[in-house]
């Protein structure tokens, strides 16, 4: 398998116009895991290239907690870069109150 195929289909899902500025890529891949193993060679190459990832777990969901997103696997490198004042204060209440369930 091709190293640069994930970053290929991550790219369909743009369509960029150069005479508007060219734009950004918004895709929300999801990627299934063998017994959580984020290692494995697709997990570790849709990490390398988008900015954040969302990981969820089922013991949490089945604990009941929902949304079950374990905080302390998930991470932005975006982050409080691109956010306002007031949403930067909303996110860092909403991840201090997912590490606390998690």
């Amino acid at each position: 398998m091709s190293s640069t195929l994930h970053s290929r289909l991550l790219e369909r899902a743009a369509k960029l116009n150069d005479e508007l500025g060219g734009g950004s890529i918004t895709a929300l891949p999801i990627i299934e895991t063998q017994a959580g193993d984020i290692s494995a060679y697709v997990p570790t190459n849709v990490i390398s290239i988008t900015d954040g990832q969302i990981f969820l777990q089922s013991d949490l969901f089945f604990s009941g907690v929902r949304p079950a997103i374990n905080a302390g696997q998930s991470v932005s490198r975006v982050g409080g870069s691109a956010q306002i004042k007031a949403m930067k204060k909303v996110a860092g209440t909403l991840r201090f109150r997912f590490s606390v369930i998690s």
